[in-house]
């Protein structure tokens, strides 16, 4: 899926134009962490993520018709926490982003990354 590859490829590089470009207007956005979410506070804590990590390594991902599931491996100074992303895609637009963190491993290693 090309919109999956260039959202992990826009996100991951801090390129937030390229990451907004694919989300539909309407598009849900849920997670596991202690803060409200909308796709402008996920693109924010997904550049926290971009500039704060040492690295962000995609260690598994599964395609589906209409969509994918994504493992990430978030290196940080001080270890490592997992995010497992779950998108669907239609028309060639992300129109559902779910993200479930290693949130033990993210307030640890990420500390503030989802404060206001």
């Amino acid at each position: 899926m090309d919109v999956v590859d260039f959202w992990v490829r826009s996100w991951t590089g801090d390129d937030l134009a390229g990451a907004r470009q694919l989300l539909t207007p309407d598009v849900e956005a849920e997670w596991n962490l202690d803060a409200p979410v909308d796709d402008e506070e996920l693109l924010q804590v997904l550049h926290r993520i971009a500039a704060f990590a040492d690295g962000v390594t995609v260690v598994a991902r599964t395609d589906a018709v209409d969509g994918s599931a994504l493992i990430y491996d978030l290196a940080a100074p001080f270890g490592t926490a997992r995010l497992v992303e779950f998108l669907g895609v239609e028309d060639q637009k992300i129109n559902e982003v779910r993200h479930v963190y290693d949130v033990t491993a993210i307030d640890r290693f990420f500390p503030g990354l989802y404060a206001n």
